[in-house]
């Protein structure tokens, strides 16, 4: 089984399986933001911010793999990027954390 297949029956799955709203200071979101901010600079230089809205942001816990990587757990959620200051439609995010809450993946899209 590929790596794309994998992740695409992990989310699926996760999605449909139990999920905890959370808290603006969880940990695991935090880290999301900390990293997915980061990887969204490099990209592009006039995204100045990245707010998570954490009504919408389910943590998963998992036990499986991509390929031999570990995946412990599973964000989904929206966030709002902001672009020069200015933030628009919400998009879209998957994060996934691997063993001692290594962030693995942190993955936009729009809606």
């Amino acid at each position: 089984m590929n790596a794309r297949f994998s992740l695409v029956a992990l989310i699926v799955g996760l999605a449909a399986g139990n999920a905890a709203a959370q808290t603006p200071t969880d940990p695991v979101v935090a880290a999301c933001k900390s990293t997915g901010l980061l990887a969204l600079q490099e990209r592009t230089k006039e995204i100045t911010d990245l707010v998570i809205d954490v009504e919408s942001v389910a943590v998963s816990k998992a036990d499986t793999k991509v390929e031999d990587v570990p995946i412990k757990t599973v964000v989904l959620g929206e966030a709002y990027i902001a672009r020069k200051g200015t933030t628009g439609k919400p998009d879209r995010f998957v994060c996934l954390l691997g063993e001692k809450g290594k962030v693995l993946l942190t993955f936009f899209t729009a809606q």
